[in-house]
């Protein structure tokens, strides 16, 4: 025979509280109010097409190809079918009042932007010893050896090794300041000459550098971006946070 246990909403909270997660389920709670206020406040209202549509994409997402799996998967979440039209509805809210607040905003920040959007592919090998990445790199240049030959004999990393060090497409964001100055500044291909960082002494071959187009993924982006930046600024204007925290802990 099974044993049963009582859990309550007390239970809950204390153990949200436990898992470090008050402050992230507090600012979740306050993004939800400012967006809620905001679109009130801008007339912003849903249409039952669009509920339908966003309710489809989170089944599709969530794999829930009929009305039983559905049922059983907010269930198993906890979730009344209440909850899920309320999840829905709030996907649509915040994706329209995005769009109303920043869909014009969003061209002109991408051309301000401009060179903080490029990316470039790169080969990349990191070594301990300065001389040694100095003599590398003149054989390499001088065809005595091939990058990948290179990268085959000195990277340690199984992966990388079998990539021939290809790290893939990256941005300005993911090289350091002093690698990303001399990435963007030469024509490739380019092997760069060895440069110096905390890490090691990095040999770096530039295959292509990938000029930003604004699509519909990078628009989409450049409005989340925006969107969320906004919304912190909003929520960070609210004091709310202090007062809930002191009252978790009566608890």
């Amino acid at each position: 025979m099974s044993e049963t246990t009582i859990i309550n909403s007390k239970d809950i909270l204390h153990q949200i509280k436990l898992s470090f997660k008050i402050t992230e389920i507090i600012e979740e709670i306050l993004c939800r109010q400012v967006i809620e206020s905001a679109a009130a406040s801008a007339g912003i209202e849903t249409e039952t097409e669009e509920l339908q549509q966003a309710a489809d994409q989170f089944r599709l997402i969530n794999r829930l190809e009929n009305a039983n799996e559905t049922l059983a998967w907010l269930e198993k979440k906890g979730l009344s079918v209440d909850d899920f039209e309320e999840l829905v509805y709030n996907t649509v809210i915040s994706g329209k009042l995005a769009a109303h607040l920043f869909q014009d905003k969003v061209e002109p920040y991408f051309f301000e932007n401009y060179f903080d959007y490029m990316c470039v592919a790169i080969y990349e090998l990191i070594i301990d010893d300065k001389d040694l990445a100095i003599e590398l790199f003149y054989m390499i240049q001088q065809d005595e050896m091939s990058f990948s030959d290179v990268a085959h004999k000195y990277i340690q990393d199984t992966e990388l090794r079998r990539k021939g060090g290809y790290r893939g497409i990256l941005t300005r964001n993911d090289l350091k300041p002093e690698i990303s100055a001399a990435v963007f500044a030469v024509k490739p291909p380019h092997l760069l000459k060895p440069i110096v960082t905390s890490l090691g002494v990095h040999l770096i071959l530039v295959e292509e550098i990938i000029r930003p187009q604004l699509d519909q993924k990078l628009s989409s982006k450049i409005l989340s971006d925006l969107f969320h930046t906004w919304l912190k600024q909003q929520t960070e204007r609210l004091e709310v946070i202090h007062e809930f925290e002191s009252q978790i802990e009566e608890i």
